[in-house]
């Protein structure tokens, strides 16, 4: 496979296939050959599926070369997250618990990309049940960060991003309940779009609070993510086409968002903000009750129902499950159902005033996360800093999944520090066209 290869978008070399500059099956082999070389290869790939990528692959090429090329990703290679069920192959989550779970049909989205002539490379590595911001998985492998191999690269969506950031494929398919495509996407350089719940189908998708659980993809272009997203709901790809930030209106979520933040992702966040400015954003700042009030109420809404969907496999053998993974399950497990509903009907309460406090704004902008991947030997070693870390990772982008928006997370060009962007629900198309314009913005700095 050529170097180059490696390093390019998923739409250049969708380009170079409709050029007939690139072979599909060529680039199917070459990537299927690079996992298979890279010492990182097992940690990031759960397995590979060689015989259906290549499969995949010759029949994109016989497309390309009769002029029938289903769309612009026709013949290019995606790797996917082991919680998305792929026929015939095993479909495991992360967890020893579901170990030899076979799937007889694939996810509804992997269908949608199968349609659009994707090459299905294999499955990547997650955290167990996709129950963790981190990435850190002894159970069955923990990838590592492509800007410190001791590093976790955050969770649950690991694998993903490991397998682009290190050029194992050039597109993933992951999985946000509360950050999980934004913060691997944030640690290792990427894009990552955490898509509004219920806009693509949960249909195949192993589980985790199924209120909260959507799909995006990991990415290095933005780009990239809208051909995704579009292919996977169905509908045309957003409008990138002359995208700037002249005149928009940016609102900067100060308060929770920058509390115990480490130096090195807010100055990467400022650094961006400065970009996005001088390319004609304008910029306010304000703190929202709103959005503390929410986190309070996460806890409760979250946990219970982590517990109640997987309760019964995990008490078969909890011995099986890392200890930190199985005591946020059981977090779950005492609250009353009454406190329950009435932590949905006052967060639905504090989705609307959020609404109504940001309509001013074209989006609102924060730190994809407020600290660095932490090392994966201390995580091991020390519980208590597993569990503060893991809470800390995970609290900004959690404010999106609570309040049911949907959010962008783009590389500040500070190493493993990301910019995130939101938007309300439905408006992911709005949110790629706008994302697009401050990626331009954030490369010239």
């Amino acid at each position: 496979m050529q170097d180059d290869w490696q390093a390019m978008s998923a739409a250049d070399l969708g380009r170079g296939i409709e050029a007939g500059s690139i072979c599909p099956v060529a680039l199917a082999e070459g990537f299927l050959d690079a996992i298979t070389a890279h010492p990182f290869g097992p940690r990031i790939y759960a397995r590979d599926m060689r015989a259906r990528a290549l499969d995949e692959a010759m029949a994109a090429r016989g497309r390309a070369r009769a002029g029938l090329r289903r769309g612009p990703l026709d013949g290019v290679p995606v790797s996917w997250k082991d919680l998305f069920d792929t026929a015939g192959v095993a479909s495991e989550s992360g967890s020893a618990l579901l170990a030899g779970r076979v799937p007889e049909q694939d996810a509804e989205v992997l269908q949608r990309m199968t349609a659009a002539g994707t090459v299905a490379l294999g499955k990547t590595h997650q955290t167990e049940f996709a129950y963790s911001g981190l990435g850190l998985n002894p159970v069955t492998a923990t990838p590592p960060c492509v800007n410190d191999h001791d590093a976790v690269p955050g969770g649950s969506s690991s694998g993903a991003a490991a397998s682009v950031a290190f050029g194992l494929a050039p597109l993933a398919i992951g999985s946000d309940t509360g950050g999980s495509v934004r913060i691997p996407a944030a640690w290792n350089d990427l894009v990552g779009l955490k898509t509004t719940h219920g806009r693509l189908s949960l249909a195949g998708v192993v589980p985790l609070a199924p209120r909260f659980d959507t799909v995006g993809p990991l990415a290095r272009t933005v780009e990239d993510a809208a051909l995704a997203l579009a292919i996977m709901e169905g509908a045309p790809v957003p409008d990138l086409r002359g995208a700037d930030l002249s005149g928009v209106r940016l609102l900067v979520l100060e308060g929770a968002p920058f509390d115990d933040i480490r130096d090195r992702p807010r100055a990467g966040f400022e650094a961006a903000l400065e970009a996005m400015g001088a390319a004609g954003a304008r910029i306010d700042r304000k703190n929202l009750p709103e959005v503390s009030e929410a986190l309070a109420l996460s806890a409760i809404i979250y946990t219970p129902e982590c517990w109640a969907q997987w309760r019964d496999l995990l008490e078969t053998a909890p011995d099986k499950v890392f200890a930190p993974i199985l005591e946020r399950f059981r977090s779950g497990r005492d609250h009353l159902a009454a406190d329950y509903v009435a932590a949905w009907n006052r967060l639905n309460r504090l989705r609307r005033d959020y609404l109504a406090a940001t309509a001013g704004y074209d989006a609102v902008l924060l730190p994809t996360a407020p600290n660095m991947p932490p090392d994966a030997a201390r995580l091991m070693q020390e519980h208590g800093y597993f569990t503060t870390e893991n809470l800390l990772t995970l609290r900004n982008t959690r404010i999106g999944n609570m309040l049911g928006l949907c959010a962008l997370t783009l590389p500040t060009g500070t190493p493993s520090a990301g910019i995130s962007l939101m938007m309300p629900p439905m408006a992911d198309h709005r949110l790629l066209r706008l994302g697009a314009a401050a990626e331009v913005a954030l490369r010239r700095q």
